[in-house]
């Protein structure tokens, strides 16, 4: 996967795609996860999830955490912490909880053969302060956890489907948009886009709904493509057919280019072409040139010939310049040389002069040449 002139945020987000869990059964549910300094102690949920943690928070305003272990949703990606500290990075190495750094999803260099098949165990971690949660925490099943001296509860018994429907309590939409990333909602939607119970892809189905805020649409679609895979995917079709924003279709895009689905191509490649808005026809370009191939390149060809909207005409060729040089160099001279559109053909001309492409050079001097 190419990165060429992504912006740094979003090669972050990207990188967090890259990981991968190791080849093996089915993992079991973990009995405790490595903690250290911390004072540990181990609870069965009574009742439910909800009501467990509830009345941990009623029992005093002194800050600890809660701990469980739920199954990850399978693909390539590792939940470690953004902080952790073990040299070359072969495993997740120890979480310290009590830092300012958030969760991330990170490359772990294993050297072990990786499975696209299977997930491995997703610790979820709950910061309660003050009587209520106040941050949300993830970490792979192998990571060592650094409590910071704080208690820490690890809860066991605890089902998918209950911590989905814990966590979506605290997705607000309008939380997200003040907040962001660095908001209990966001980290509540990155979680439940990691467990792998079906309770998950029910959750995000509810989060795209036309009737959500346009913020919390936007977010969730990331999610979509990065990882709930299939089921996701055909959330992201719909959002790309019949979500009323411009905007949000514009990050659906980027949803589709994330995502390892082979048919997200063929919905970007329909966007391109069909989207009645020039912006989400320009945006699904640039993210289709990103994947480069065979049906990126028609696509982004077609647009320059056939599309109503010069300025997406001038985004494809863009697109092309965001090609693999072989494949897109030869494609902008031939646009500079042939096309009927004098704006086209400049813009075909300034990326080639972008390039540093001997073959660019060489056109050049035939033109000047003239």
């Amino acid at each position: 996967m190419r990165m060429k002139s992504l912006p740094m945020a979003m090669q972050i987000a990207l990188a967090g795609m890259l990981a991968g869990a190791a080849w093996g059964q089915q993992p079991a549910r973990m009995s405790q996860p490595q903690i250290v300094n911390g004072q540990v102690e181990t609870r069965a949920v009574a009742a439910n999830l909800s009501n467990t943690v509830e009345q941990i928070e009623g029992q005093g305003a002194r800050p600890l955490w809660i701990a469980y272990d739920v199954e990850e949703i399978a693909g390539e990606r590792s939940a470690c912490c953004g902080n952790y500290n073990n040299g070359e990075n072969v495993a997740c190495g120890t979480c310290q909880l009590e830092t300012e750094h958030g969760n991330t999803m990170s490359d772990r260099h294993s050297g072990r053969t990786m499975s696209l098949e299977r997930g491995g165990q997703l610790l979820v971690l709950l910061r309660v302060a003050d009587k209520q949660v106040m941050k949300i925490r993830m970490a792979s099943g192998d990571c060592t956890l650094d409590a910071g001296g704080l208690r820490v509860l690890w809860l066991t018994g605890v089902k998918g489907d209950e911590s989905v429907g814990l966590l979506a309590n605290y997705v607000r939409p309008e939380e997200i948009r003040r907040h962001g990333e660095h908001g209990l909602s966001e980290q509540a939607l990155t979680a439940i886009a990691m467990h792998a119970d079906a309770a998950a892809d029910r959750a995000f189905a509810s989060f795209v709904a036309a009737t959500q805020p346009q913020g919390l649409r936007a977010k969730a679609s990331f999610w979509l493509g990065a990882a709930r895979g299939e089921k996701g995917l055909v959330l992201l079709k719909h959002m790309a057919k019949s979500d009323p924003s411009a905007d949000v279709r514009t990050q659906v895009s980027f949803a589709l280019y994330v995502s390892p689905e082979p048919s997200a191509v063929d919905e970007m490649i329909r966007m391109a072409h069909d989207d009645e808005s020039a912006h989400v026809r320009g945006q699904a370009l640039f993210w289709l040139a990103q994947k480069a191939g065979k049906k990126a390149e028609g696509a982004i060809t077609g647009a320059i010939d056939n599309d109503p909207d010069t300025e997406v005409k001038k985004k494809a060729v863009f697109a092309l310049s965001q090609m693999p040089k072989e494949e897109g160099v030869p494609k902008l001279i031939q646009v500079a040389q042939t096309n009927k559109n004098p704006e086209v053909r400049k813009q075909a001309m300034f990326w080639l002069g972008q390039s540093n492409d001997p073959r660019a050079l060489e056109f050049f001097e035939k033109v000047l040449a003239q």
